[in-house]
């Protein structure tokens, strides 16, 4: 094999230098898929399109077979698997990408054209889908890309790299594809990209994903709403109710006062890798208040390895044009976000069980529809995995900085998919930071990031070619 780590590393590098990362993301912006517009027709026939115009020719063109199936669930995005199989007995990598994206919330964007016109703004590059997830996947692709063309046209190993469409919308059914399909998508290892850096200037690991579980909690005391003067102080108000029953699961503090619903006990190799991370959410993200959550921990055990419990949106009354009267009813989408090894089963029945032991008795829980719950299970490949030390000291050859590694990331993921479906470990390297906007106007992401990107994942692409210190297929 011919070309050297560097020479790859450097191919990638001008991908991003020559602007051609910003042509080719620009030209997969300005499909419209968004997944959470399902079932809608339109919105599936956006996916199909960026999966046959962007995804098919550029995999194509670097020898991989493609495959795309429909999903099994009706109303939801197709998939795509590219194969490249150089040997049989080389190690194969799973790669994961989403090429769905939320709603475009076209009219509040204050960057550019909108979404689906990227935009550049001194090292900002805006558009719907730039950090989550169409730019990270474009920059793994033209990583092993730039692998190949080092090495004469080969990458070393067999790849293997999926594209969904539907993760915005929970990855609906999706496990039941890749179960009905185990062969198609064996690998010894999945490497992909999602979510954030711990900050923008240090590569990060992440070895899983928190579970999320939503469910309401309603009061619903009448049929329709009465005179605030008339009936005020005479019949009981649904907000301050339910206002009660939250007071009664989280503390002043933010701190979780459900006993059933805590994370289990960190191991000692969690504490360990998380001693020395720090959360930056950049120039313009939040700082961390130091003084809410769990009062034990510190904020990268908060949101790494413990269980949150958050208010999604509250409702009662009329919040657009409020009336003179007491309302009959009151909401909280509620979510707990939990690590593994936290019981999903006895989530709802937990706090069924303390609404009641609290006197809460009118407050109902109530789980979303089986359907449509855009939950994601928890997960995680232990720190010490041989993949995670790989992949550790490969990143810090590339980029001359000691990466973050993180038990989990504090977002969801389909990843129990690949850790318990088809029982691989997983490695998860973000390429985006945490005040990127995903989900919300003017999403964007950083080019300084992004070349900091393409080079660790060009080397780590080489270090697997290469061979040396690869660890066995267990």
């Amino acid at each position: 094999m011919s070309g050297s780590r560097t020479g790859a590393i450097a191919r990638a590098e001008q991908y991003v230098d020559s602007g051609t990362f910003e042509r080719e993301l620009a030209d997969r912006v300005a499909v419209r898929t968004e997944s959470q517009k399902f079932p809608d027709p339109k919105a599936i026939a956006e996916c199909h399109r960026y999966l046959n115009e962007h995804m098919k020719p550029a995999f194509e063109a670097m020898g991989f077979t493609i495959k795309t199936y429909e999903n099994p669930f009706n109303g939801q995005g197709p998939v795509l698997l590219a194969t490249r199989i150089e040997d049989p007995a080389l190690p194969t990598v799973l790669g994961y990408g989403h090429g769905d994206v939320v709603h475009g919330m076209d009219e509040r964007w204050t960057k550019g054209k909108g979404p689906w016109i990227t935009a550049r703004d001194g090292d900002r590059l805006y558009g719907r889908g730039t950090a989550d997830n169409k730019g990270q996947h474009t920059l793994n692709m033209a990583a092993l890309s730039a692998v190949m063309a080092e090495r004469g046209g080969k990458l070393g190993f067999n790849a293997k790299f999926m594209i969904e469409t539907g993760e915005e919308a929970g990855s609906k059914g999706l496990k039941e594809l890749v179960r009905a399909n185990k062969a198609d998508f064996a690998a010894d290892v999945l490497i992909a990209s999602d979510g954030p850096r711990v900050r923008q200037d240090r590569p990060t690991i992440s070895l899983g994903c928190r579970g999320a579980l939503n469910f309401d909690l309603v009061v619903d005391l009448r049929e329709g709403g009465h005179h605030s003067g008339n009936w005020g102080g005479l019949i009981a108000n649904p907000g301050f109710i339910l206002a009660h029953a939250l007071a009664s699961i989280v503390g002043p503090k933010g701190e979780l006062l459900v006993e059933a619903l805590k994370a289990p006990p960190m191991s000692r190799a969690v504490k360990d890798v998380l001693a020395d991370v720090e959360i930056d959410g950049g120039d313009k993200g939040p700082k961390v208040d130091a003084w809410w959550g769990e009062p034990e921990l510190r904020p990268a055990e908060r949101v790494y390895a413990a269980n949150t419990f958050n208010i999604l949106a509250f409702t009662t009354g009329t919040p657009e044009k409020p009336v003179n009267a007491i309302p009959p009813k009151a909401v909280a989408n509620c979510q707990l976000r939990f690590v593994a090894g936290t019981n999903i089963e006895q989530i709802i029945p937990a706090v069924q069980a303390h609404l009641a032991a609290k006197g809460h008795t009118l407050v109902k829980v109530v789980p979303p529809p089986a359907a449509n719950d855009g939950g994601f299970a928890a997960t995680r490949t232990e720190p010490d995995h041989p993949w995670a030390a790989f992949t550790t000291s490969s990143a810090q050859r590339s980029t001359n900085v000691k990466p973050a590694i993180i038990p989990s990331t504090g977002g969801s993921i389909c990843n129990d998919i690949f850790t318990d479906d088809l029982g691989m470990p997983t490695i998860w390297i973000p390429h985006s930071y945490a005040a990127c906007s995903q989900h919300w106007p003017d999403e964007h992401i950083l080019m300084p990031l992004s070349r900091s990107a393409i080079q660790l994942m060009a080397g780590l692409y080489w270090d697997i070619g290469e061979g040396k210190g690869v660890p066995k297929s267990s």
